[in-house]
C-alpha cells in the first residue's frame, strides 16, 4: 500500500494499512497512525503527529515551518487528530516557540482545496474550512464553526462553535458562538439557523439564543451592559453561558 516511488525517511513511523502514494514525501520525525491514506505527491515534515484514518490529497503541504520571520528552524510540531479530510494544496504550519511550538487540529475536519492553517492555530473537531479560505496565526476555531471561501481570518481571533462566516469574508475580531458573520466589512447578521438545525438545537434552545443575540446586538447595549443582562438569566437559561464565557474570554473584542 506504500508507493515505492514514495520518499519516506528511515525515522518516520508508518502504521499499518498507510496507503502512499507516489512521490510522496514523508520526512524525519513523522508518524502516521492506521487507515490513514495519503495521495501522490503530498509532503509531510516533521516533526509532525498524524492519527487514524486521514484522508490526506495530493499536493498538500503538512508540517513544514510556520511562515514566521521570527522562526529559527526551532523544533515545533504539528498534530493531526482522527478523521481528517485534507484537499488538493492544503497547506498546514508547524507551531511557533513563542505560540506554544505547536498547531493543533482535532477530529473530523474537513479542509477543501487551497485552505491554509498558519502556525499555532488550534482547530477543535468537525469544522469545514472551504477553498480558498484561510487562518492566520495563533487562531482557535472551536468545533462545527464553518468557514466560507475565500474568507480570511485575522491573528489571535477566536471563531466560537456553530458559528458560520460568509464568503470572502475578513474577521479582524472574536465571532461568538452561533452566530452568522457576512461581507467584506465581517458584519454579525444572526443566528446560524441552518447549522444549528442540523446540530440538532430544538425550538427551545434555538429561541433562547435568538434572544441572548437581540440583548448583545440590538438593544443599543454596550457589550458590559450586555453581558451583565445575560449573567442575569443564566441560572434559568444555561443555553447563553456560551455567550457569556466568550465575551469575558475575549481579547481582540467582539465581531459585531
Amino acid at each position: 500500500m506504500i508507493s515505492e516511488k514514495a520518499i519516506i525517511d528511515p525515522t518516520a513511523k508508518i502504521a499499518a494499512n498507510v496507503s502512499i502514494g507516489p512521490g510522496t514525501f514523508i520526512g524525519a520525525q513523522v508518524e502516521i497512525g492506521e487507515g490513514t491514506w495519503i495521495g501522490p505527491h503530498a509532503v509531510i515534515q516533521g516533526p509532525t503527529k498524524i492519527g487514524k484514518n486521514n484522508k490526506i490529497f495530493q499536493f498538500s503541504s503538512l508540517g513544514d515551518a510556520p511562515q514566521d520571520r521570527t522562526y529559527q528552524d526551532e523544533p515545533t510540531v504539528l498534530h493531526i487528530g482522527d478523521d481528517n479530510v485534507i484537499r488538493e494544496f492544503c497547506t498546514i504550519s508547524r507551531g511557533t516557540v513563542k505560540g506554544g511550538s505547536k498547531t493543533q487540529i482535532g477530529n473530523n475536519n474537513f479542509f477543501m482545496a487551497y485552505t491554509h492553517v498558519g502556525h499555532d492555530c488550534c482547530i477543535e473537531d468537525n469544522v469545514t474550512m472551504v477553498s480558498y479560505s484561510a487562518l492566520s496565526g495563533h487562531v482557535h476555531v472551536e468545533h462545527h464553526a464553518i468557514i466560507g471561501g475565500y474568507a480570511a481570518i485575522h491573528q489571535f481571533v477566536k471563531i466560537g462553535a456553530y458559528s458560520f462566516i460568509g464568503r470572502a469574508t475578513y474577521v479582524g475580531k472574536d465571532v461568538l458562538p452561533y452566530l452568522m458573520i457576512s461581507g467584506y466589512d465581517a458584519t454579525t447578521c444572526g443566528l446560524n439557523m441552518v447549522g444549528l438545525k442540523r446540530a440538532g438545537f430544538n425550538f427551545s434552545s434555538i429561541d433562547v439564543l435568538r434572544r441572548a443575540y437581540k440583548t448583545i446586538f440590538r438593544k443599543g447595549l454596550t457589550t458590559q451592559q450586555a453581558l451583565a443582562e445575560l449573567e442575569g438569566i443564566q441560572a434559568e437559561f444555561p443555553e447563553v453561558i456560551p455567550f457569556i464565557d466568550a465575551i469575558q474570554s475575549s481579547t481582540r473584542g467582539i465581531q459585531r
